[in-house]
């Protein structure tokens, strides 16, 4: 029996433990990939607490991407030796949202590594166990061949890019427009920043705690004009004076065309949303549990459009690969933070701390 380094958890207490267990074989349409780099963010260790890992015990790590090892049956054995990244998402690939490029709302929508999201299905049975390793067994339908241009550390990022775009194309600024984009100095706010451009954007409002960090994400935006606003400038009443909404407005007289906001907690949601120009769409990707503060009658006055969302579909892969692989992006510079797999804890605990600027972080074997 061959043995590997991987990282498990056993129950939902959020504790994780570097093992040895044995390697996976692939089955009937598998792939084992040899991981070369897994992405990693603390909504891993918020999964686990809540219960959804449905089998335990289990390896985290959703991101993932390395170099095919060996094919079971049926899978094309071409595939040995190319280098990939895993698409996480598993869904039953049938239903009306899996027809139309929304299998995160799939009801047996499941996340390699990661958990179950709604009636989790044999696929997650089988294939629970994620990235958090030195190899992995996945579905040969769920890997994509990365691009001479991608590396194996931006390639396990590219769900996160993803996330981004399926966050942007909610924003739908195709005919241009004014972004505001919270929480722009963490993971998902630079891979907006990044990404912006691309998506219809023609100018750039970050907004996150500290002017310093903000000052470095400002360039990801390339061409575009980029304007910030720091929190912590805003003085400290902001909250209970709408600081946010009085800035964005000061910068943006009609308001902003769309908010893309990750904000995971806070009044700041609601007062960039309170931003918004006549017309304007707020996207939340965040997580946030505060409440909008005005009534419906309001939305319908400013004819505002409000998009909750998460996670990303293959199409927005398909195009941040297609954006990384033209070489549009300078996307190595977004990871900020590498770590051995057996420093498993540290990571975590750096990046739930944050306590130096910390974009994107991968594990290595």
């Amino acid at each position: 029996m061959t043995l590997m380094t991987a990282v498990r958890a056993h129950d939902t207490s959020g504790e994780l433990r570097v093992e040895r267990i044995p390697v996976p074989e692939p089955g009937p349409g598998d792939v084992l990939v040899r991981v070369a780099a897994a992405g990693l963010t603390p909504v891993i260790l918020k999964h686990l607490r809540r219960g959804a890992f449905g089998h335990l015990p289990a390896t985290p790590g959703h991101e993932i991407a390395g170099t095919v090892e060996a094919v079971g049956p049926g899978a094309n054995p071409a595939l040995v030796g190319a280098r990939v990244r895993v698409h996480p998402m598993l869904s039953c690939g049938a239903c009306r949202s899996c027809r139309t490029d929304r299998e995160q709302m799939c009801p047996r929508a499941a996340m390699i590594g990661s958990g179950g999201h709604g009636d989790a299905s044999e696929l997650y049975a089988r294939y629970h166990d994620g990235g958090f390793a030195e190899f992995v067994r996945v579905p040969a339908a769920q890997v994509d061949a990365l691009p001479d241009a991608v590396g194996f550390e931006v390639g396990a990022k590219v769900h996160d890019f993803a996330n981004a775009v399926r966050a942007l194309k909610g924003a739908a600024l195709g005919g241009g427009g004014t972004l505001v984009v919270t929480a722009a100095t963490g993971t998902m706010g630079t891979a907006t920043a990044a990404l912006a451009r691309f998506f219809g954007a023609d100018r750039l409002v970050l907004v996150a705690r500290s002017a310093d960090r903000l000052a470095a994400v400002a360039p990801l935006a390339g061409p575009l004009p980029v304007e910030t606003v720091a929190l912590d400038d805003l003085g400290r009443d902001w909250a209970a004076r709408d600081g946010l909404t009085r800035r964005l407005r000061d910068l943006v007289p009609d308001g902003p065309d769309a908010v893309v906001d990750y904000l995971p907690q806070g009044p700041g949601t609601a007062q960039a949303a309170a931003s918004l120009a006549t017309g304007g769409t707020f996207v939340h990707m965040g997580g946030n549990t505060e409440t909008l503060p005005f009534p419906i009658r309001v939305v319908m006055r400013n004819c505002w459009r409000i998009v909750g969302t998460r996670g990303c579909t293959r199409s927005d892969t398909d195009a941040v690969l297609d954006i990384l692989g033209r070489g549009e992006v300078r996307a190595d510079e977004l990871v900020t933070h590498r770590y051995p797999l057996a420093e498993i804890t540290a990571a975590l605990d750096a990046a739930d701390r944050r306590a130096e600027p910390m974009w994107m972080t991968v594990l290595h074997p």
